[in-house]
């Protein structure tokens, strides 16, 4: 059975971290490059990362570059997203995708 499992969401203050981890099964996942995206309340699901099958390559949305890292462990199955610095804008659940397969999604939530 092909799925992903998100965990590591919370609430943070701003300026705090947190990590999030994507465990993978039931697909080859080092063939395949991985994507976390978020939704807020009212907005558009919107792409924050992509990371190439091997590691070697990274992308960013404008809004999270330089404050959040994306990173795999293709030998644990997992993916990773290391957010730092975090904003009250960063709030949303993210979800971590392989083509067409999703994640149930862990909240994150930026408050004082």
């Amino acid at each position: 059975q092909v799925q992903l499992v998100e965990s590591g969401g919370g609430l943070v203050q701003p300026g705090g971290s947190l990590r999030l981890s994507c465990a993978a099964s039931g697909f080859t996942f080092s063939s395949r490059s991985m994507k976390w995206y978020r939704q807020a309340p009212g907005k558009e699901r919107e792409l924050v990362a992509v990371i190439s099958s091997a590691g070697y390559s990274t992308n960013y949305a404008k809004s999270v570059k330089g404050r959040f890292t994306i990173s795999r462990d293709n030998f644990k199955n997992t993916l990773y997203l290391q957010m730092d610095s975090l904003k009250f804008e960063d709030t949303a659940m993210y979800y971590c995708n392989a083509d067409s397969v999703w994640g149930q999604g862990t909240q994150v939530t930026v408050s004082s």
